[in-house]
């Protein structure tokens, strides 16, 4: 008998235009960030999200490193940042020559705590120059709140949107509230170019200059330059496959949010496994299908129980401040944060997944249980 094909967590779904863009691309000899693919997604991401420019970089931690410059982020600033995320919102920090100050997350959300940020704004001795609000796994977190913060404290808000596009907030889209917001399209992203990402703002001199930045800030066609700058431009490779990706966009949150559903009702009643929240006032992009598992080992357990069975899960983000490269950066109380972290598990959740293949993951998650299931 032959071994079950192994189902991904996520994986890329390219059935649309990107063979027939990337064959354009090699016959116009548009290969580099110079190509008219670039401008086009920019374009197009700005339409999205509502905003008035988009900048193609060449991932999405460039984005936000360019974004934080713009922010007039630099050393001896303090920036705040969801203690839950993935390394590049911190490390995007570091670059600009600042500091992560760590704060925690909403147990109803997963998602940066206001509350925790005006707290610390109302200090004002603490050196904050912006706060970076993550949508995590495309949830977005609460932004009116933190819009109204950081009007009030004069700090840059930017949101990192990478898995995002798409997603809603009270009926507006994602990446339209702070001063700049960042998108992702890394691989594993519902929208992916293979790697890039994008900024967006309504700030017309901040997009100039980020544009600039992003091309070694070269003034004119000759070698001469402004500013220390960066190589950071997206390539007309990336962007031909992320154009085509745009066109199918609906059609994939349709499918991710498909997927999201029949989870949330094959889990409805679980002790042991609670699927992430979705606030009422959020749309999620469900970028990734995440379970909140009872423990550190039941996590454990629950991805050595699928991998016997040919189906990829991962644990998820832990606590930054507790990782080395953090650890003397300054933080707030980081409960929620901790409490989470190696408990959530993401599950097969790639746009293109069959029914046949997610009714295959549930019945392997309706024959695990945790610990507190069996108490």
């Amino acid at each position: 008998m032959n071994a079950p094909i192994s189902i991904p967590v996520a994986v890329p779904d390219l059935r649309g235009n990107e063979a027939a863009y990337l064959a354009r691309c090699v016959a116009d000899n548009w290969v580099s960030s110079a190509g008219p693919f670039v401008s086009e997604m920019e374009r197009r991401v700005a339409e999205i999200t509502g905003t008035a420019h988009g900048i193609a970089t060449v991932n999405g931690t460039a984005g936000l490193h360019l974004a934080l410059l713009a922010a007039g982020v630099g050393p001896g600033d303090r920036v705040l940042v969801p203690d839950w995320t993935f390394a590049s919102t911190a490390n995007a920090v570091f670059h600009a020559g600042a500091k992560p100050y760590f704060v925690d997350i909403r147990q109803d959300s997963w998602t940066l705590d206001p509350g925790a940020v005006a707290q610390l704004m109302a200090q004002r001795q603490n050196g904050i120059r912006a706060v970076i609000a993550v949508h995590a796994l495309g949830h977005p977190a609460e932004m009116t709140s933190l819009v109204t913060i950081c009007r009030d404290a004069g700090v840059a808000l930017i949101e990192d949107a990478a898995a995002a596009l798409g997603a809603r907030y009270q009926g507006r889209p994602a990446g339209g509230y702070g001063d700049f917001a960042v998108f992702s399209f890394n691989g594993n992203k519902t929208v992916t170019a293979g790697g890039g990402g994008m900024i967006v703002t309504n700030n017309d001199a901040a997009a100039e200059r980020m544009r600039r930045l992003s091309a070694q800030a070269r003034e004119t066609s000759a070698y001469r330059h402004d500013e220390v700058a960066f190589n950071y431009r997206m390539t007309n490779l990336n962007a031909a496959v992320g154009l085509a990706q745009l066109e199918r966009l609906d059609d994939m949150l349709a499918a991710k949010r498909r997927l999201a559903t029949v989870y949330d009702q094959a889990l409805a009643g679980r002790d042991d496994l609670t699927p992430m929240p979705r606030r009422d006032w959020a749309q999620s992009s469900c970028w990734l299908y995440a379970v909140l598992c009872s423990s550190g080992n039941d996590a454990q357990d629950l991805v050595v129980h699928l991998a016997a069975q040919a189906i990829d899960s991962s644990i998820f983000w832990i606590s930054l401040s507790s990782q080395v490269p953090y650890v003397d950066c300054p933080r707030n109380v980081i409960d929620v944060s901790r409490d989470i972290s190696g408990r959530v598990v993401i599950l097969p959740c790639s746009s293109a997944l069959s029914s046949q293949d997610q009714a295959r993951v549930i019945a392997a998650l309706d024959a695990w249980c945790g610990s507190e299931a069996t108490e």
